[in-house]
């Protein structure tokens, strides 16, 4: 009998979140959108049909994430995806340290809040898939990119999380991934070529890896990366 998994994406009431539901959907998994804003993760759900289904959370508000977790309950595929990026145009020396707070407060810790509220029943029913994702502006080996610093370390602070929880989850059947989408035209980042669409089959990939697959990586598509 084929098991139905169910898939969480945050920041999924538009753009690349959204786009990432509508993939997973259309590979057979019943899809959570979840956003700060309920109404509006409702109102994507809606249009995407059966089988979604929404849920306000905020990843900065740890009871938003309580209160989540317990309205949700167990999920077999986690993508941290609500992502900020405020401080485009600065330089490390000048940069508001108060946007790199903010910066740091979504990217890295709502995606660790997150996945503390997720991830420990992945690991007790002895499967799961959670994707991180990433930016190659955090990346050692392609260059940190100085002109959206607070943005670009705390990306590199994603892949560490991600090596980390895939270290904890170890054997466990749970597979931990960061994907770097590379940029996507979303209200983010609208002068970018590749759609939305596209990085979403990326992200699916890893959400929907087999068992025995790799976890720990840096990934897009079938190719990795050096941290």
């Amino acid at each position: 009998m084929t098991i139905q998994r169910t898939a969480l994406i945050t920041g999924a009431n538009r753009g690349l979140g959204r786009a990432v539901a509508a993939e997973l959907l259309g590979r057979g998994l019943r899809v959570v959108l979840t956003a700060r804003d309920g109404d509006a993760a409702l109102a994507a759900a809606a249009e995407l049909g059966p089988g979604a289904s929404a849920h306000a959370l905020d990843v900065t508000d740890t009871e938003s994430v309580k209160r989540a977790a317990e309205g949700i309950g167990p999920v077999d595929v986690l993508v941290s995806n609500a992502g900020v990026l405020l401080d485009a145009g600065s330089d490390p020396l000048g940069v508001s340290l108060d946007l790199v707070q903010r910066t740091f407060a979504v990217n890295l810790l709502g995606s660790w809040r997150v996945a503390q509220a997720f991830v420990p029943d992945m690991v007790r029913r002895g499967w799961g898939r959670v994707v991180f994702i990433s930016s190659g502006t955090g990346s050692f080996s392609h260059g940190l990119f100085t002109a959206s610093p607070g943005y670009s370390v705390s990306k590199t602070a994603v892949n560490g999380l991600t090596q980390m929880l895939a270290a904890q989850t170890k054997d466990s059947g749970v597979l931990v991934n960061s994907v770097n989408p590379g940029p996507v035209r979303t209200r983010m980042m609208p002068q970018a070529q590749r759609t939305a669409e596209e990085a979403a089959v990326d992200i699916a990939d890893a959400a929907t890896l087999p068992d025995g697959g790799p976890t720990g990586t840096f990934r897009r598509g079938e190719q990795t990366f050096p941290w």
